[in-house]
């Protein structure tokens, strides 16, 4: 059995974080991006931007990167914090979850989702909420078995990726009422 654990993320890790950010888009998107826009995601230009915006993205105390590790290496990542979303005002928000995909369902999702419930719930949020793009189901079927429930919200995010590559995201909210259990 794999043995994971998760820490808070720092500075350091930014590049990490956007490496396994971009290849669990490029996995779990293939067929729901164009492979042009998936092609042009690059990680380094993006952990070149996660180091140097660290300290303005984590000024507010109450967004947290966390890190899963399997065997001391990363193996995931996860954000969350008070909502940036009108329509949930004083709620909390799942920003961010991507696992490296040799590490998809070992157990490292699972424990990053625990670990930002419980963080959640001790910030005080008695609701949650999280967007998954549309026909992901792979994330839908996740969030579905710990809780998170679609509610009908919807969103259309446009996207630029290099400056020059316009795309659109069609997405669906999922709620998690965080005074209930946590996830199994």
């Amino acid at each position: 059995m794999t043995t994971v654990t998760v820490r808070m993320a720092e500075q350091r890790d930014a590049r990490t974080i956007a490496r396994i950010r971009v290849d669990a888009w490029r996995a779990a998107y293939a067929r729901l991006i164009s492979s042009a826009v998936l092609d042009q995601l690059d990680a380094e230009a993006e952990g070149d931007r996660r180091v140097a915006n660290w300290d303005r993205g984590h000024a507010d105390p109450r967004r947290v990167d966390v890190i899963a590790e399997v065997d001391g290496v990363a193996a995931g990542w996860a954000a969350c914090g008070a909502s940036d979303d009108q329509s949930s005002p004083g709620g909390g928000k799942l920003f961010a979850l991507y696992v490296s995909p040799a590490h998809w369902s070992t157990g490292v999702g699972h424990a990053l989702m625990c670990d930002v419930e419980a963080r959640l719930r001790r910030a005080g949020h008695a609701r949650a909420h999280l967007w998954v793009l549309a026909g992901n189901t792979r994330a839908a079927d996740f969030y579905e078995r710990h809780g998170w429930h679609e509610d009908g919200g919807v969103m259309t995010d446009d996207r630029v990726i290099g400056g020059h590559t316009a795309f659109t995201l069609h997405e669906r909210r999922r709620v998690r009422d965080l005074r209930l259990p946590p996830s199994p």
